[in-house]
């Protein structure tokens, strides 16, 4: 019995301090504006953030101008032959079995509009799946249900949380209950810089990236199906078991987004928010260090003066 309470006790020690390295290793990057994140109650796209994402939210607007245009054309149509063809304004109707030009119109005009828009969207597909060169990489593993981050070329990782997750609560926050928005949660979430209106959404552990950089994200998954999800960006890709996909993205605006898992994974699902922070590049250099030696424990080098 007591072997088992000292083996408790060292794991909360460790997940406490855990914990606090989280909290450290994301300090001297808060303050950033909140661009990429639901609003309740409103409509349309998110603020682009990036090139991908520009380009689909075009794609979009072309396409919802043709389809409108295409529901006025029909509806206009339909309302003139109701008026033009009823029983009172044409009482003796015609009788044909077709109508050769009429057929091959209805044929050829959609298939040149598919064809218009297949050759602005092919190129917006093709974008997004043809990686680039990456400036950093970013190993993506989804889990039920958090997110495991690996920055390949640096020899580190961390997990990601949902704030309010039994694993981000330490002794000082001896009043927040797990997943329950209160007062107490609230003065958690302010405590890492975030508000009421992020519940849900903010992550103990962000994933930090300097602006302007080729991002290339490696995404998988550890047990079921999973998706990494970016709206502001622009970007979705599942993370299957045994399998390693590509996504890329190079963010164009300071400021934390915030995304969500896009594959119903259990029950905890709406629990796997993800946030990232896009930073200068001083400020991503500086954040790096702290990281190594927080979540790796890489000694940094350090000038030592000469008693000579």
């Amino acid at each position: 019995m007591r072997l088992l309470s000292y083996f408790s006790g060292l794991m909360a020690a460790t997940l406490a301090v855990f914990t606090s390295f989280a909290a450290f290793a994301q300090d001297g990057i808060d303050g950033l504006e909140i661009v990429g994140a639901p609003i309740d109650g409103a409509l349309g796209f998110q603020p682009a953030a990036t090139e991908l994402a520009r380009d689909q939210q075009w794609l979009d607007g072309m396409v919802l101008v043709i389809i409108t245009a295409i529901v006025v054309f029909v509806t206009a149509l339909l309302a003139y032959i109701i008026v033009r063809y009823n029983a009172r304004m044409n009482g003796t109707p015609a009788r044909f079995t077709h109508n050769s030009p009429l057929e091959v119109a209805w044929t050829l005009i959609p298939i040149v509009i598919l064809v218009f828009i297949g050759a602005f969207s092919l190129p917006v597909l093709f974008k997004q799946q043809e990686i680039p060169e990456a400036d950093i990489t970013i190993k993506v593993t989804g889990y039920q249900w958090y997110w495991g981050y690996e920055y390949v070329d640096e020899g580190f990782g961390f997990d990601s949380y949902l704030l309010g997750h039994p694993a981000t609560l330490g002794d000082e926050d001896g009043d927040v209950e797990p997943y329950v928005l209160n007062a107490a949660m609230e003065a958690r979430l302010e405590r890492d810089g975030y508000s009421r209106d992020e519940w849900l959404l903010a992550t103990d552990n962000a994933v930090v990236v300097p602006i302007g950089k080729t991002i290339v994200m490696q995404v998988t998954g550890a047990d079921v199906i999973h998706s990494w999800a970016m709206p502001a960006f622009g970007v979705k890709q599942d993370g299957v078991p045994g399998r390693l996909a590509e996504l890329w993205f190079a963010a164009e605006r300071e400021g934390i987004y915030f995304g969500q898992c896009s594959e119903l994974c259990g029950k905890d699902h709406s629990y796997m928010p993800i946030t990232v922070k896009v930073v200068s590049q001083a400020a991503y250099d500086a954040w790096l260090q702290r990281a190594k030696s927080e979540f790796a424990g890489v000694p940094q080098n350090v000038n030592v003066a000469s008693n000579d």
